[in-house]
């Protein structure tokens, strides 16, 4: 499931990259925030697994809520990004996280 995560974050950075017209700042910091989040999760879970605890148990609360929102604010301005944002959020609802 990570690596379904890190693949749809790759997808959306792409996508933005090449996302037509300027993409406000409240929106580039509402993904930043999300994404430093993800990969503090991801980056939690690891180092679980390594010491052999699993890593089942770190979870952010919230994250897929967040990118839901993320993601309506982006349908409205940018609808072209807003499914890479959706299947981002499939994914940590998926998650639990």
């Amino acid at each position: 499931m990570d690596s379904n995560l890190k693949a749809s974050l790759k997808t959306l950075h792409t996508e933005l990259a090449s996302a037509p017209g300027p993409v406000d700042e409240e929106l580039l910091d509402l993904l930043a925030q999300l994404d430093g989040d993800i990969k503090q999760l991801l980056e939690r879970r690891v180092a679980q697994q390594e010491a052999g605890m699993g890593g089942e148990d770190t979870t952010t609360y919230g994250l897929a809520e967040r990118t839901q929102e993320i993601s309506a604010k982006f349908a409205v301005k940018h609808p072209t990004l807003e499914p890479a944002l959706r299947e981002l959020g499939r994914i940590l609802g998926n998650m639990g996280i």
